[in-house]
């Protein structure tokens, strides 16, 4: 996701799109241009300069805007927060994301002063975690260009599980045997397995594990080009392998410490190359 300027908007310009604005500012520094804004502007809501000054920032010369003053062709991302309200209008060719919160002031609830702030607290959060998913979306290397998404899924009835995906997927199991059944749906582009949950430990390199469908070899070795690049780990460097199915296959660690295996079937001429000790052969 690519942009170089982000506007936050909600009605008033008051607490949710100044905190926005605030924590953004931060997060982005002068990599990115922020600005908030509001079709009601009114003033800057003392529980949002409260809850920003916990964490270290200045909205206390910050004032709402009207949206009208915010230049259409200045903007890249419009990121609204209205929940109740009726979001402001923006014109412009500018991406929209949509993120509902409830206006955290709660004006119509008799609250202590604490009370009031811990929700504009809680609100402050949310919007630092949103914003810390689209600040790693902007960073996002080049996307690859798959083909078909690889699943597993530990069941602890198989057969039962069987009729009900194949219902679900709106196809029949490729192959089963009495520990797996194999689902391949070319309209979604996906390799989903169905594995027995019976507490034995599953290695990655069975069925049991994430994966995702890739052209072609050039594809494989451009996938690590990429990754290396990105500084993304990578658990095994590109290779061929050819016991079991014969794949161009690369293994990385998403940062949740999955494996994931990048993959590409052999071509028949690839086919013919097999080696006779069926060794894994490097790529790159």
């Amino acid at each position: 996701m690519k942009f170089q300027s982000v506007l936050f908007l909600c009605v008033a310009n008051s607490a949710r799109s100044q905190m926005a604005e605030g924590l953004a500012r931060r997060l982005f520094g002068d990599a990115v241009r922020v600005a908030s804004a509001g079709s009601a502007p009114s003033r800057v809501n003392p529980y949002a300069i409260a809850a920003l000054a916990e964490r270290g920032i200045d909205l206390s010369t910050h004032h709402s805007k009207h949206v009208d003053t915010i230049d259409p062709d200045d903007i890249d991302l419009v990121i609204t927060l209205c929940a109740e309200e009726s979001c402001p209008v923006f014109l412009g060719r500018a991406r929209r994301l949509s993120w509902a919160m409830p206006d955290p002031d709660r004006r119509h609830e008799d609250l202590s002063d604490e009370e009031r702030l811990s929700h504009f607290r809680v609100t402050r959060d949310q919007i630092q975690a949103r914003l810390e998913v689209l600040a790693a979306l902007r960073d996002a290397p080049e996307p690859l260009a798959p083909t078909e998404f690889h699943a597993s899924l530990r069941v602890p009835d198989l057969a039962a599980a069987a009729r009900f995906y194949s219902w679900l997927l709106g196809v029949e199991p490729k192959e089963w045997t009495h520990r797996y059944a194999t689902f391949v749906s070319p309209a979604l582009g996906l390799n989903f397995v169905l594995l027995v949950s019976d507490g034995l430990a599953l290695h990655h390199d069975t069925l049991y594990h994430l994966g995702v469908a890739l052209p072609d070899k050039a594809a494989v070795i451009d996938a690590q080009q990429r990754a290396v690049a990105a500084g993304l780990p990578i658990h095994k460097p590109a290779r061929t392998t050819w016991r079991g199915t014969p794949l161009h296959e690369l293994w990385l660690t998403d940062p949740g410490g999955n494996l994931v295996e990048l993959y590409a079937r052999l071509t028949e001429e690839e086919l013919a190359e097999r080696p006779a000790d069926l060794e894994p052969v490097v790529l790159g």
